[in-house]
């Protein structure tokens, strides 16, 4: 392996309160790499301080370390999962009356998906169940400080966009479970204040690992990124 760059993951982007929030910190891995990657997260990504991004090109992979622990790892990825048509923006924000998040949240201070978390500060993407519909959805206007220079939100924002969705189309989100593996294809960057819609939906399940999907429609119903995850309940 051959020492590359360094990452921090800021304690605003925290899901758990000590550790990042997955979606963005597997988004940093990927932006850093330029490529499309499956990423999985080994153990919690520690805040604030400096992340070593290690490649191990003969093996076709790359690991994110703290000091000589690993805390994730990428290696080529692909994204071809099927995607349900979205609700409309009016009815993915009416759905959010009925956040269950707003009663009971395993992680209140996620950057994404965290009722704690001011507008401006979070992300405040609150995928919730849609009437009739197999799937949660969620009504997302980005920020400006999401974007980049060019007006576009920036790609380890997509990606944190695409968590928190698939962490309620589980079923178990008050378990709290944590996110495993993260496989993310951005097709389109969406705008700054474009008005979004992110749907997330369950795939399938076995013991404690429960798959999901997710993806991001822009105001024209687009479809602008989609994503799979791998969650992993924790043992009681």
């Amino acid at each position: 392996m051959t020492a590359n760059r360094f990452i921090v993951i800021g304690r605003r982007f925290r899901g758990p309160p000590q550790s990042g929030n997955g979606g963005y910190v597997c988004g940093m891995l990927a932006g850093a790499e330029d490529s499309l990657l499956t990423v999985r997260l080994l153990r919690p990504p520690p805040l604030e301080q400096p992340l070593e991004i290690r490649e191990d090109k003969q093996n076709s992979q790359v690991f994110l370390m703290n000091g000589e622990e690993p805390v994730a790892s990428g290696r080529p990825g692909t994204c071809a999962i099927e995607v349900p048509e979205p609700p409309s923006y009016a009815d993915a924000l009416a759905a959010a009356r009925g956040y269950e998040g707003f009663r009971e949240h395993a992680y209140p201070g996620c950057f994404v998906c965290g009722p704690e978390r001011a507008r401006g500060d979070g992300m405040r993407i609150f995928a919730s169940a849609v009437a009739g519909r197999d799937l949660v959805a969620a009504a997302w206007l980005p920020d400006a400080s999401l974007a980049g220079p060019d007006g576009k939100i920036l790609p380890e924002f997509m990606w944190a966009a695409l968590d928190c969705p698939g962490f309620f189309a589980t079923g178990i989100a008050a378990r709290g479970p944590l996110l495993g593996e993260f496989t993310a294809r951005i097709d389109r960057r969406v705008h700054l204040s474009e008005a979004c819609v992110i749907i997330g939906w369950a795939i399938g399940h076995a013991g404690r690992k429960h798959f999901t999907g997710t993806a991001v429609f822009d105001d024209d119903g687009e479809l602008c990124a989609r994503a799979a995850a791998t969650w992993i309940e924790l043992k009681p």
